[in-house]
């Protein structure tokens, strides 16, 4: 990236699986049900709808070319390549000239191994081993079997950005998940555990919402926006919040 940088983060639309998940919190449900596996959630006919109302917030802060233009990057997981597709003004299955949007695994959600697909509460009942475990290392280190820590993704995140470093300059802008949003903002701030807690503990990753960065040419970032969903409040749409499908919160 060039010295004067820019980032825009943006998570995906809300989901089948973060409505699948709501439903099984409030229910005191142990499994949440799914639909498929996580690569293949979809959007919700809302998650749609507030894809869409990026299109306008991109083509304010970055031109009305901005697919073209910028550096786009995605998940690999549908629900984010169509939150990105629809956003440039495509159908999710097709269509439509939406520039280059590069896939790449290492913006994928954080892989929840064992407790994938429960709640929190499935997991003190089915796993209580895992869940004392968890309670002892914490949210950031804690690795469910066969998953990832936060930790685990944020070496993602850094891997990721030491290659966006390597290419040509222009704004970037990822479509991903609001673990890794999160991530980003402990990489790009210089934050240690602590810090990352309190930080989201006044903050959140609202679905299809815009977090922004710029760097300076002296290297240090500065957060614009965090979890900015203006655009969607402003176009009618609501606005949502799921924890998704993590009994992390992730």
């Amino acid at each position: 990236m060039s010295d004067e940088a820019r980032i825009l983060l943006i998570r995906h639309g809300e989901s089948t699986a973060n409505v699948a998940a709501a439903v099984a919190e409030r229910a005191g449900a142990e499994v949440i049900e799914v639909e498929a596996r996580d690569a293949d959630v979809r959007l919700s006919e809302l998650g749609r709808s507030q894809a869409a109302t990026l299109g306008d917030a991109l083509r304010e802060q970055l031109g009305p070319d901005w697919a073209a233009a910028a550096r786009v990057w995605s998940s690999p997981y549908r629900r984010a390549r169509d939150t990105a597709r629809l956003a440039a003004g495509a159908g999710p299955d097709g269509g439509g000239d939406v520039g280059r949007i590069r896939v790449d695994e290492r913006l994928r959600d954080r892989e929840l191994g064992i407790i994938d697909a429960l709640t929190s509460h499935g997991v003190d009942v089915r796993l209580p081993g895992e869940a004392a475990r968890r309670r002892w290392l914490g949210k950031f280190f804690y690795r469910p079997p066969g998953g990832e820590s936060w930790a685990d993704v944020a070496l993602r995140v850094r891997s990721f950005l030491r290659d966006a470093d390597e290419q040509a300059s222009g704004p970037l802008v990822v479509f991903t998940h609001d673990a890794v949003v999160s991530l980003f903002a402990y990489v790009l701030l210089g934050l240690d555990e602590a810090e990352l807690a309190r930080f989201l503990s006044e903050r959140a990753v609202g679905n299809a919402s815009i977090t922004s960065f710029t760097r300076d040419a002296g290297g240090a970032w500065t957060l614009e926006a965090f979890g900015d969903a203006s655009h969607i409040v402003s176009a009618g749409v609501p606005a949502t919040e799921h924890a998704g499908t993590d009994p992390d919160g992730a």
